[in-house]
């Protein structure tokens, strides 16, 4: 199974790293906006995040009432943002600033 993210994917994964345990689908999409500036749905958000549990990049838990699925992110999840950021940065690396 290949590892390599697509942007919204480390970006949900990166808001469920941030929001630790408030990471709810509702929260997450919050944090999206209000830190990276992408306006998705909350659906959007949840399907994303349930694609990666199937991945198994990151699990989840139903807690409360009433019940708010909270998602957190798998050593595997953490591993695979870092291989992400290490691509990003080397592809990066050299290009001078616009």
């Amino acid at each position: 199974m290949s590892t390599s993210l697509g942007d919204l994917q480390q970006l949900a994964m990166l808001a469920v790293a941030r929001l630790g345990e408030d990471a709810f689908a509702d929260a997450i999409r919050r944090e999206l906006l209000a830190v990276a500036g992408r306006d998705v749905a909350v659906a959007t958000v949840h399907v994303t995040l349930v694609r990666l549990e199937d991945r198994g990049l990151v699990t989840s838990e139903k807690l409360g009432s009433p019940p708010r699925r909270y998602f957190h992110l798998t050593p595997e999840g953490r591993q695979a943002l870092e291989a992400s950021w290490t691509a990003l940065s080397r592809m990066w690396d050299g290009l001078a600033p616009s």
